[in-house]
């Protein structure tokens, strides 16, 4: 399937306000998810002064088939100035909601939740109002690791399942999904009040029922939210599409999940994980803890 249907057209940035995220963007040494990743989205979120910083990398030591961030890189070593780059940033873009996310780095004893407290701690100093976000990798199930960063207290953690049980070894070679589950367990247990979130993507041969499977057993350990969108391929040397999912059947998962509990479900072709994600403000609101 090459051709995308209408559903899928993005509109056209206004690139002056595109440039503007840019710069600071460079003139901090900052990476993000969404340039690394090639999202669709990013014109509309530079566009609206919002970005989801990538830290540690942009080098990863997986190799999953489906993402186009580098893994031929070697890692480089954890850069102590990143945090307080990040935060000037924020501050600069006059963040009410930030999402920070990593490149997994199997390679560091903790997978890298040391950087993303300092992360966090040097947001909190400069923008004491922001909420923050984090997007995080399993970290080998390293979940002393997860205390470490929860003691943090991000307001929202999120982690993403990506597909189904039967298509990991295909789609997420190097996790577990199994592991991933007990990482949103673990996280409640740690840090009660936290936000929990997670996403997947859809158009990789997965099945309706299973997709409503891995939205009960995310509920099953008191995942809040979910993210639901369709997975697009980089370039040709990534996975193939096998489907574009209708806005229609996207609806349906959404009327689903709230069904079996989830406080948010943002599901349509183009949502991604941190897609608008400051909408969580107006749940947090809602849903006081």
């Amino acid at each position: 399937m090459t051709v995308k249907p209408d559903w899928l057209r993005v509109k056209a940035p206004q690139w002056q306000r595109v440039g503007s995220v840019k710069d600071i963007l460079r003139d901090l040494q900052l990476n993000t998810v969404c340039e690394e990743a090639s999202c669709p989205n990013i014109g509309e979120c530079f566009q609206a002064g919002t970005a989801t910083f990538l830290i540690m990398g942009p080098a990863c030591t997986r190799a999953c088939p489906y993402c186009d961030i580098d893994f031929e890189k070697r890692p480089q070593p954890l850069d102590p100035t990143e945090p307080e780059r990040l935060a000037a940033a924020v501050k600069r873009l006059n963040l009410k909601h930030v999402v920070i996310t990593a490149v997994n780095r199997d390679d560091l004893p903790d997978g890298g939740a040391s950087q993303f407290v300092g992360c966090l701690e040097a947001t909190r100093r400069i923008s004491p109002g922001t909420t923050i976000e984090v997007l995080i990798p399993d970290l080998c199930g390293n979940w002393q690791a997860l205390a470490t960063l929860l003691e943090a207290a991000p307001e929202v953690l999120n982690h993403n399942m990506e597909t189904v049980p039967r298509l990991y070894k295909r789609v997420r070679p190097q996790a577990d999904y199994g592991q991933s589950l007990e990482l949103f367990n673990q996280a409640k247990q740690i840090l009660p009040k936290v936000y929990t979130k997670s996403g997947i993507m859809v158009g990789l041969g997965e099945t309706d029922a299973e997709v409503r499977q891995v939205m009960e057993d995310l509920r099953g350990v008191d995942c809040d939210i979910l993210t639901i969108g369709q997975y697009l391929q980089p370039s040709q040397k990534h996975l193939g599409v096998k489907e574009f999912v209708t806005p229609e059947q996207f609806d349906a998962w959404r009327v689903y999940g709230e069904s079996i509990g989830f406080l948010q479900v943002v599901a349509s072709p183009l949502t991604r994980s941190s897609y608008h994600a400051e909408q969580v403000q107006a749940l947090m609101t809602r849903f006081p803890r």
